[in-house]
């Protein structure tokens, strides 16, 4: 008789009151604290825009586009449930409306349905469902973010997929989390519960009922006495109401949970084991995040959105982590690309920095403050760390040093007389769309000797992609006379991975974003290798 697979359990997470929250990261520190307890978690997030992928939703208004080692372009949050789990994920953790939409209308197209009235019940719920316990197999746990608030018109198949997925899956395999937010009135001076409860009877009148309430606040923490009126107006046990005021850093909310005894309660109540948990390592990153050390490293992030952290969210948590390791204060200095070649207060700035990173981006705003920030790193020997477009700017500046005045990638000036940098051969005629990039890991062979085998400390490497661009290979015999040399390519040697200045204390760029590899337990080393050049320097 064949053995019975195991029973996965579930845990869905949905937001009320208002976005932004902290749902993602609630979800990723419910995670941790079960991963703790020796159980395998997968996480999964569900967003109701019609997007097939996060690629191109707008950074300024969504921060960041995450991407995953096969390659999906996703939320920012599938970032915080790399990092929080110390996982790296695929696909299956991002599911957008569009994606789903897309499928089902293929699906009717193909004639899958045989004649039947395609709707949104049952039809669109049951392929939500589908993707959910795809990616749920084979997992002690499957957490589920469900994107936005509970009363968007979009979020309604999402949150009916898991309703009636509850319903098959029975009350012990299965329980709601809901995350609300307790405004403080200045005024008064009191946490007012009232939008909370309102936002759980939304949730009630969609047909489900939350068994674990997070209450988030600011300013300061709120009296214990809303947990028995949050209690009383949800029907929540108080035990299972978990206050989360701000914290002093992201990575101590898994510890608010464990102070909680949550895990306890989640354990309890989907009949997990309970083994004693080991929080060793994530009170060792909880005390480093907080603490202030002697020596502090300015860095400059040299960018074209500078009013939004979330827009770069993995190159600031991977600079702090690498801070961590080197047991310094990072202070990190936004410098506004756009009009750094024109306003001599931005370029000022440069003259503060210790260190300069170029981040990763598309289109041509901002582009000449970036080669510019390029060439004062090289002119004045500032460590610096050129991330994807970081790497195409830097080798812009190099051949312009050299003479090359008009040199320029083809993404920027189709007609410039020495590209440097040119569309990947497989691209031409698709630089305009969505989802045509080099994306996801690929291999890098770097060369003995160069600063970047130092930095990783081994020759091959993996590193995940974004980007249609690409270093020509026709003005690769010219990169020792422009003061550079590529020290990583392809394994079949085809493409240029790494660039770095011969003679520079820290000049290394890459084609990849090794910000997404970079965990608060492992600081990734190009990023630990820059600061340490400051220190050394």
């Amino acid at each position: 008789m064949a053995a019975r697979a195991k029973q996965t359990k579930f845990i869905f997470v949905t937001g009320g009151v208002l976005s932004g929250v902290g749902k993602g990261i609630t979800a990723a520190s419910i995670g941790t604290i079960l991963k703790a307890r020796g159980l395998s978690v997968n996480i999964q997030k569900c967003d109701p825009y019609l997007n097939v992928d996060a690629g191109l939703l707008n950074p300024r208004e969504h921060g960041e586009v995450f991407v995953t080692k096969d390659g999906a372009e996703t939320d920012l949050d599938v970032g915080h449930y790399e990092r929080f789990l110390d996982e790296d994920l695929t696909q299956a953790s991002s599911l957008m409306s569009g994606r789903v939409l897309l499928k089902v209308i293929e699906d009717e197209r193909a004639g899958k349905y045989q004649g039947e009235d395609v709707q949104i019940i049952p039809h669109l719920t049951a392929a939500i469902q589908d993707n959910i316990t795809e990616a749920a197999k084979g997992f002690d746990v499957h957490i589920v973010e469900i994107g936005g608030t509970v009363g968007d018109i979009e979020s309604l198949s999402f949150l009916e997929a898991i309703r009636e997925m509850s319903l098959k899956l029975g009350p012990d395999n299965c329980l709601f989390v809901q995350v609300v937010y307790l405004p403080y009135l200045g005024t008064s001076g009191e946490f007012k519960t009232k939008p909370a409860q309102n936002a759980v009877r939304e949730l009630l009148r969609l047909g489900i009922a939350p068994d674990i309430l997070m209450a988030r606040s600011e300013f300061k923490p709120p009296a214990r006495v809303v947990i028995p009126k949050l209690s009383m107006f949800s029907g929540v046990e108080q035990r299972a109401i978990v206050l989360l005021p701000n914290a002093q850093t992201i990575y101590q909310v898994p510890l608010t949970l464990e102070e909680a005894k949550i895990a306890d309660f989640i354990t309890q109540r989907l009949n997990l084991r309970n083994h004693k948990p080991d929080m060793n390592a994530w009170h060792r990153i909880v005390k480093s995040a907080l603490t202030r050390y002697r020596k502090t490293i300015r860095v400059g992030v040299i960018a074209k959105y500078t009013d939004n952290q979330d827009t770069y969210f993995c190159v600031f948590e991977a600079l702090r982590t690498a801070g961590w390791a080197n047991e310094v204060n990072v202070d990190i200095v936004w410098v506004n690309a756009e009009i750094l070649p024109r306003d001599s207060k931005e370029q000022a700035k440069l003259e503060t920095l210790d260190a300069i990173i170029v981040p990763g981006g598309f289109g041509p705003r901002g582009i000449e403050g970036k080669v510019l920030a390029a060439t004062y790193a090289l002119d004045n020997k500032v460590p610096y760390l050129g991330l994807c477009l970081g790497l195409q700017v830097a080798l812009i500046a190099a051949a312009r040093r050299a003479g090359l005045k008009g040199a320029n990638s083809t993404e920027f000036d189709k007609s410039t007389p020495d590209p440097v940098v040119s569309t990947m051969a497989e691209q031409i005629g698709k630089e305009n769309t969505g989802g045509t990039m080099r994306l996801g890991d690929y291999t890098c062979l770097l060369e003995r000797g160069s600063a970047a085998r130092k930095a990783y400390g081994q020759e091959k490497i993996v590193e995940r992609h974004r980007h249609r661009y690409e270093a020509n290979n026709k003005y690769r015999d010219s990169y020792e006379a422009w003061g550079l040399k590529g020290s990583g390519v392809s394994p079949d040697g085809t493409l240029v991975e790494m660039i770095e200045a011969i003679d520079h204390p820290y000049f290394l760029t890459t084609q990849a974003h090794p910000e997404f590899l970079s965990r608060p337990a492992r600081p990734h080393p190009l990023f630990t290798g820059l600061l340490r050049a400051v220190l050394n320097k």
